[in-house]
């Protein structure tokens, strides 16, 4: 899911939870009758003296909340009307067909803006982390460091392998790890993305290595949508080839 929608779905959800607190909330026996069980009276807020407003104004700031990260690229006034136009019944000035073209578009561009500002972020570490000792560095831009080297064969782009592995983001983050799930992942190297493909030609079984993939060598510019790997990430990986499944080996 993208910036947009992850904002858009956040902010009805934040909405909706206020008015359900407010509607759902269990009528007490005795509600009604003086005092006990009575609606809250407004507080005492300056510039919002009504339940009305107070109710807006903390509504707005849930909304508000959540589209914080994309307030430089909608215009506020124009949201406000289309709320107003909506909440109104009035009649809109895109139809259904033009607001979903608008919003693939701005997703889109909320996509590339992300994409960018990784890429940099992740050039900048792919930089310092080639200096550091043991890393060494392909023409592809592929880094690596051997762990433990291995002295069985290497795999071809055919071949069926069985590695343990844990992947994660440059922040440490762990999205993917086979020693989690107890046992060891098997696939063919061709199906995998070209990082994994060249940094695993470089192993002998038995071998572990840390791997450092630019982001065209993995997910690229568009992330795994709705999953942990944002567009434009560099992904680390610390790989051990177990194991090659067939005799497509060099």
């Amino acid at each position: 899911m993208n910036k947009l929608a992850r904002a858009a779905a956040t902010s009805v959800l934040a909405a909706s939870i206020v008015l359900a607190l407010g509607a759902c909330k269990k009528i007490e026996p005795g509600a009604g009758k003086g005092t006990a069980g009575a609606t809250p009276a407004a507080l005492e807020i300056a510039g919002l003296p009504t339940e009305e407003q107070q109710a807006g104004y903390a509504i707005g700031l849930q909304i508000g909340g959540t589209l914080a990260e994309i307030k430089d690229d909608v215009d506020v006034d124009s949201l406000i009307k289309a709320m107003r136009t909506s909440m109104n019944g009035e009649e809109p000035l895109m139809n259904e067909e033009q607001a979903r073209q608008v919003f693939e578009a701005f997703g889109q561009r909320m996509q590339a803006k992300m994409a960018a500002g990784n890429r940099e972020a992740g050039e900048a570490f792919l930089a310092a982390n080639a200096k550091e000792e043991g890393v060494q560095v392909t023409d592809s831009g592929l880094q690596y460091k051997v762990l433990e080297q291995g002295s069985g064969p290497t795999p071809g782009t055919d071949s069926r392998v069985s590695v343990h592995y844990r992947g994660s983001l440059v922040d440490g983050t762990v999205f993917d790890s086979s020693y989690e799930r107890g046992e060891p992942a098997t696939f063919t190297l061709s199906s995998v993305v070209p990082g994994w493909q060249e940094g695993l030609q470089l192993m002998p079984v038995g071998s572990k290595y840390m791997l450092w993939l630019p982001s065209e060598l993995g997910y690229g510019d568009v992330g795994t949508p709705g999953g942990p790997i944002a567009p434009g990430s560099v992904l680390v990986f610390e790989v051990e080839l177990i194991d090659i499944l067939d005799e497509a080996t060099e």
